[in-house]
C-alpha cells in the first residue's frame, strides 16, 4: 500500500467514515430463501442425506476425508442440497425441544463441514478467521433459515448455549482435534439424549483432553471447560459434577469430591483430516 493510501486510510479510520466493509469480511451464504408459506415444522427436516454423507467420510474418530469430498462434485451438491433443505425450516411453532437441538447441532456441523470444503486443502479452521480485514468463518459463513442468516458464532452462543443442554460442547464440531469427535452419524431427535451422552464419554475418554491423578487429586480437561464454563455450573466444583457422570468411572469420585486442582489443557487447532496423522495438529 502506498504512503498516500495509507494516510488516506488512517484518517477514514479516525473520523469514523470508513466503510463497514474494509473491515468485515465478505459474507457467503449457504442455503436458500424460502416463503413462509414453503417452510415446515423443524420436526419434518430430513437429515438423512447428512447422515449418508457422515457415514461415507467421517471415520470412528470424527476426522473427515476432506480430500475425497472435495473431489466428489455429486457429494459437495448433496451437502448443498441438505444445507437448503434446512432452509425450508419453520422456527415457529411447538416443535420438540429435542428436533430443535438436533437441528442446529446438525446445521453448524454441515456448515462447518461447508466451509472446510471451500477452502480445502488447508491445516486449520484458523487460516480463516480473520480478526479484522477479510474473511471470518465463524461470522461470515452464514445459513438462510427463516428470515435470518445464521453465522456459526450465532448459531453457537445465541441458539445452541441458549438451550440449557451443555452437551453440545462435545456435539458441535469446529473442525479441529481439539474439538469433540464428529460423529459419523446425523443427531436425531429421537435418540438425542443417547447421542449427546455416547460423544460426551468419547471426548472424555481421550487422553488428549482428560486425565485424572488421584494421588495428586489433579484433572486435566480441555479448554472448551474453561471457555465455557458457565454452560456446566457457577463454580468450578460444580462444573467437574456436570460432567462426572460422562467421566471413566475411576475418575468420577475425584471429579465429585470437589477438592480436585484442575488444569486446562492445551487445545489443539489442527485440522480433523484423515489425510494427516492426528499428532500432526498444531498447538
Amino acid at each position: 500500500m502506498q504512503p498516500l493510501a495509507v494516510m488516506s486510510l488512517a484518517v477514514a479510520i479516525l473520523s469514523g467514515t470508513l466503510a463497514f466493509e474494509c473491515w468485515a469480511g465478505q459474507e457467503v451464504v449457504v442455503g436458500a430463501q424460502v416463503p413462509a408459506s414453503q417452510r415446515i415444522s423443524v420436526d419434518r427436516i430430513d437429515h438423512s442425506p447428512w447422515n449418508v454423507l457422515l457415514h461415507k467420510y467421517v471415520d470412528a474418530r470424527g476426522y473427515v476425508d476432506y480430500r475425497r469430498w472435495k473431489e466428489s462434485a455429486a457429494d459437495q451438491k448433496l451437502l448443498d442440497d441438505y444445507l437448503g433443505h434446512l432452509s425450508t425450516a419453520s422456527l415457529e411453532g411447538d416443535a420438540a425441544p429435542a428436533g430443535r437441538l438436533a437441528f442446529w447441532i446438525n446445521a453448524y456441523n454441515a456448515v462447518t463441514v461447508k466451509g472446510i470444503l471451500r477452502e480445502y486443502p488447508t491445516t486449520t479452521i484458523r487460516n480463516h478467521t480473520a480478526k479484522i480485514f477479510g474473511y471470518n468463518i465463524w461470522k461470515d459463513l452464514r445459513l438462510l433459515v427463516a428470515d435470518r442468516s445464521y453465522s456459526l458464532d450465532a448459531m453457537e452462543h445465541e441458539v445452541l448455549r441458549k438451550m440449557g443442554e451443555p452437551r453440545i460442547h462435545f456435539a458441535i464440531v469446529c473442525a479441529s482435534i481439539g474439538c469433540p469427535r464428529l460423529l459419523n452419524e446425523a443427531y436425531a431427535a429421537e435418540r438425542l439424549d443417547q447421542q449427546l451422552t455416547a460423544n460426551a464419554q468419547a471426548f472424555f475418554a481421550d487422553a488428549t483432553k482428560f486425565r485424572a491423578d488421584g494421588r495428586t487429586a489433579t484433572i486435566q480437561v480441555s479448554s472448551i471447560l474453561k471457555w465455557f464454563a458457565g454452560d456446566f455450573g457457577e463454580d468450578t466444583a460444580t462444573q467437574l459434577r456436570t460432567i462426572a457422570p460422562y467421566l471413566p468411572v475411576d475418575a468420577q469420585p475425584l471429579a465429585r469430591s470437589g477438592t480436585s486442582r484442575v488444569i486446562y489443557l492445551d487445545y489443539d487447532w489442527g485440522l480433523n483430516d484423515q489425510a494427516k496423522p492426528p499428532a500432526a495438529g498444531k498447538r
